[in-house]
């Protein structure tokens, strides 16, 4: 089948790609950014259209038999009418296609009571397709656990970090997880299901409360046991605030994915087993599976790779014309003894759990500065441990451009007056060793941009400068890195 993929470079969409080629399916991939799947490893074997589901969509339909529709606004104003928007205009552009079904993946949600804005909003891009001209398929579930997924990142910090683990009332409600490899698999053999326009529950064979989830994660983990102290008082609001402290996910996108808990959210119907027959992973087995791929440093996607909504998006300036004013920089250089290679497994291995090699505190409060006044914070992470590709979420920085072997550049996503980029760079010397170069670059915004740069002026020869001597010392010291 010509499939056509939305959604190619978040967390479910970059699973499924490989996945629908695997089988011989022929894939093209919808982006606003075609540059950020430039360095997946599938890359050679799709088609790469720029676009957005809001715009023309008819030359990105042609000749596609199946749509798989997998974006949404969960962070943006107003995100309900942009995706009644978007998905209106993809069944629109669909039907004139002559598409033969489109596959979408919902959120499972009880009947008869008020869903939160986050729910209604996915339930109504469902509606849409399954009133379109078009045959739908609408799987609908709920907690998906996996590797990298926001929903198991959450559940992961909550119980690893909290031996005593505060409880709202809201843990209490029932819930059906499900392996992502299930969500998966469902995907992709829904590219061939005919004869169907309706909506499909899917479940892992397990019905848990959250408060249970958390305790068997404790013990697959093989963590001491956990405490349990309720707080019924804890609303779903203030639990998004207490995510955001404890996990890496911020509460931007923990606040929806809470409130999706407050009430039971259990499949009402098991009719996917019977016309896509196969059994599904147990919550504790999905669990260990999800563990093993983070342990092995084998984790395709991550939650962080979508880009947040207000994030900058614009390339790194190239002039101080650019901003129609000043453009601040910190430029620095040191040369050393290491061979460039040795250099550059030092450069794209920062950030994570490496670090930012200088004055750890200083980076640490700047990160909880930012978690305080929304921003995602330091804690992201990165998806593998040496590798970094074009798009990709690191810590509070997102990978604009890499060079393998001479530069990376980092566009700053926590939240400042103004746009910030950090650039890193390797270049051999002649005869022996190499250099490595290092600016930051600040375009502000405004009086309070210009008073920002002046304030934190003081500590850029503690942080940076200790950056530039600590990277330069690592690549001597310890040439076997990427071994270690």
């Amino acid at each position: 089948m010509r499939c056509l993929v939305t959604g190619a470079t978040g967390y479910l969409g970059g699973r499924l790609v490989p996945r629908l080629l695997a089988e011989g399916h022929e894939v093209r991939c919808l982006v606003r950014s075609p540059e950020k799947l430039r360095d997946v490893p599938w890359a050679a074997d799709v088609e790469i259209v720029k676009g957005d589901v809001l715009d023309d969509l008819d030359e990105a339909m042609r000749d596609v038999e199946v749509v798989h529709y997998l974006v949404h606004s969960l962070n943006s104003k107003d995100f309900a009418n942009a995706d009644r928007k978007a998905a209106e205009n993809t069944a629109q552009a669909a039907e004139r296609a002559g598409v033969q079904r489109i596959v979408y993946l919902g959120g499972l949600h009880p009947e008869g009571v008020e869903l939160s804005p986050h729910l209604a909003s996915r339930k109504e891009v469902g509606e849409v397709f399954l009133r379109s001209n078009v045959q739908a398929v609408v799987l609908q579930a709920a907690v998906i656990i996996g590797s990298g997924s926001a929903s198991f990142e959450m559940l992961r910090y909550l119980t690893e970090r909290l031996p005593v683990m505060v409880t709202p009332r809201w843990v209490h409600n029932r819930i059906q997880p499900i392996a992502v490899r299930d969500v998966l698999r469902y995907l992709v053999e829904a590219t061939t299901l005919e004869n169907e326009n309706r909506t499909f529950d899917i479940g892992g064979p397990d019905v848990l409360t959250y408060l249970e989830m958390m305790l068997r994660y404790a013990e697959v983990a093989g963590l001491p046991k956990r405490r349990v102290l309720p707080v019924p008082l804890l609303t779903p609001g203030l639990s998004s605030h207490w995510v955001n402290v404890v996990t890496p996910v911020p509460r931007s996108i923990a606040k929806p994915l809470i409130e999706s808990l407050v009430h039971e959210v259990v499949c009402r119907e098991n009719d996917i087993r019977e016309v896509l027959p196969g059994e599904n992973t147990g919550y504790d087995k999905a669990v260990e599976l999800a563990l093993t791929k983070i342990l092995d440093a084998d984790v395709e996607t991550r939650w962080s790779g979508a880009t947040l909504p207000g994030a900058p998006s614009e390339p790194l300036p190239t002039d101080p014309g650019w901003s129609g004013g000043s453009v601040y920089t910190d430029e620095r250089e040191q040369r050393t003894n290491a061979s460039p290679e040795r250099l550059w497994e030092v450069v794209e291995g920062i950030g994570g759990e490496r670090g930012w090699y200088s004055f750890p505190l200083a980076w640490a409060i700047r990160g909880w500065m930012d978690r305080l006044v929304g921003g995602v914070g330091l804690r992201r992470g990165r998806r593998d441990p040496q590798r970094l590709y074009v798009g990709e979420a690191l810590d509070f920085w997102r990978v604009e451009e890499i060079e393998h072997g001479r530069l990376l550049r980092l566009r700053a996503e926590m939240k400042v007056p103004g746009k910030a980029w950090l650039e890193l760079r390797v270049a051999a010397n002649e005869g022996h060793g190499s250099t490595y170069r290092q600016r930051a670059v600040f375009v502000p915004k405004g009086l309070s941009g210009h008073l920002y740069w002046w304030a934190v002026w003081p500590f850029h020869g503690i942080v940076f400068g200790g950056m530039v001597r600590n990277i330069a010392n690592e690549a001597e010291l310890h040439k076997n890195f990427r071994k270690s």
